[in-house]
C-alpha cells in the first residue's frame, strides 16, 4: 500500500483573510511567512494524524479564515525539532512530547492545545515468523524492535512495554523502521521481529497474515492494559509562548479541529474515506476504509484533554526515561496542555 499523501508541503485553500492568520515563530518571533501558519505532521498518512489533512480536505481552515501549510515529516521527534527551531507553529503528534521537552528543559514550553485522541492508536504487529515465539512483551529480549525513530513516541512506548515485562533496553535491538511500506519492508524482510505502528498499515499487515496484532491501543480497554490507564497521545501541540501571543488564532485553530473530531464521531469510515485525498487508500478503498473504522473510536468528540490520562503519560514516561524519571516530581503537567480553547470552541 503506498500510502504517500502529504509527503510534500500542503497549502490549505484557505486565503488567511482578515485577522485569522497567525504569524511568528514557536518562541512568537518572526514566521515563515506573513499569515501562515505551518503545522507539521508527524505521518500525515496515519490514521492517528487524520485530523490534521481531514480538516483542510474539509474546508475548516478556510472557514475560520486561516491560512495553514501542513507539512509531513516522518517522525515525531523530527516534528517537535522543527517546531522548537521556529520553522512551525504547531506540531500534530503526541503529546508526551510536551512532557519530554520540560523534563530536558525546563526553559521550553510546549502544550497541547486541542486533544485529538485519549489513546495512542499503536499496535505491537509480530512478524509471521515469530507469532509463536513472541507472545507477549516478556518476549522482547533479543529480539529486533521496530520504531518510528529513537526518541520518538513509539520508542517510548517499546521501552516502557519492554521494562513491564522485564526486558531491559539493552536486551532487544531497536530498529528505525520508520512507517507505512518502510515498516512493512522490514517485518517482512526479517529486519524486524516485531514492531509498533498504526493504520493503515496494521490494516494491510493483518490481512495479508504477514503480521499479526499483539498489543491493540487503539482502544480505551487495550491502552488501560498494555499502560495501566489512558495515555492521551495524538494532539495539536504548541509552544507556550506563541499560544499565549497569538489566542486569537489559537482559538481559530481549535474551532476548526473540534469541529473535525465531531464530524469523525457523527459520521461513518466510508464517508470519512470519501473526503481525504484519493492515493491515502494506496488503491484499495475498502483495506482503508476498515482501518479507518478500526480506529476511528479513539479520538474525542471534543478535544478536551482526559485529566487523569495526563497523569498516567507522567507516570509511564517517569518508570522508565532518562529525561522524565529524575524529574517525575517536577513537571508540572498544567504546563503542558490547557482546555482553554477547546471548550471555547464554536
Amino acid at each position: 500500500m503506498a500510502l504517500t499523501g502529504c509527503q510534500t508541503k500542503n497549502s490549505s485553500s484557505g486565503n488567511g483573510g482578515g485577522n485569522g492568520g497567525g504569524t511568528g515563530s514557536a518562541s512568537g518571533g518572526g514566521g515563515p511567512a506573513a499569515g501562515k501558519i505551518v503545522i507539521m505532521v508527524g505521518g500525515a498518512a496515519k490514521v492517528i494524524y487524520m485530523p490534521a489533512k481531514l480538516t483542510e480536505q474539509l474546508g475548516y481552515f478556510k472557514d475560520e479564515g486561516l491560512n495553514v501549510e501542513l507539512q509531513d515529516t516522518p517522525a515525531g521527534v523530527t516534528a517537535e525539532t522543527q517546531l522548537l527551531a521556529g520553522q512551525a507553529q504547531g506540531v500534530v503528534g503526541f503529546y508526551d512530547h510536551t512532557i519530554d521537552i520540560q523534563a530536558k528543559d525546563s526553559s521550553k514550553c510546549l502544550e497541547s492545545v486541542v486533544q485529538f485522541a485519549n489513546v495512542p492508536g499503536e499496535v505491537e504487529v509480530v512478524s509471521k515468523k515469530n507469532q509463536g515465539t513472541i507472545k507477549s512483551p516478556s518476549d522482547f529480549k533479543g529480539k529486533k524492535l521496530g520504531v518510528t525513530s529513537q526518541g520518538s513516541s513509539t520508542d517510548f512506548l517499546t521501552q516502557y512495554l519492554a521494562g513491564k515485562g522485564g526486558v531491559s533496553t539493552s536486551q532487544y535491538t531497536t530498529v528505525k523502521a520508520g512507517a507505512d511500506a518502510t515498516f512493512i519492508g522490514a517485518l517482512t524482510s526479517g529486519g524486524i521481529d516485531a514492531g509498533m505502528t498504526t493504520d493503515p498499515t496494521v490494516a494491510r499487515l493483518t490481512k495479508t497474515g504477514q503480521g499479526s496484532v499483539l498489543l491493540d491501543m487503539r482502544t480505551a480497554a487495550g491502552t488501560q492494559k498494555a499502560l495501566g490507564g489512558l495515555y492521551p497521545a495524538s494532539s495539536l501541540y504548541m509552544s507556550c509562548d506563541w499560544v499565549n501571543a497569538n489566542k486569537p488564532t489559537v482559538q481559530k485553530l481549535a474551532n476548526a479541529f473540534v469541529k473535525t473530531l465531531k464530524f469523525i464521531n457523527s459520521n461513518s469510515a466510508d464517508t470519512i474515506a470519501s473526503k481525504m485525498p484519493a492515493d491515502y487508500a494506496g488503491g484499495d478503498k475498502q483495506l482503508y476504509v476498515k482501518a479507518i473504522n478500526d480506529s476511528k473510536g479513539m479520538f474525542t468528540g471534543d478535544g478536551v484533554m482526559d485529566e487523569g490520562g495526563a497523569k498516567n503519560v507522567l507516570t509511564v514516561l517517569g518508570s522508565f526515561s532518562g529525561n522524565v524519571k529524575p524529574k517525575k516530581d517536577q513537571i508540572d503537567l498544567s504546563k503542558t496542555y490547557t482546555t482553554e480553547f477547546v471548550k471555547a470552541a464554536k
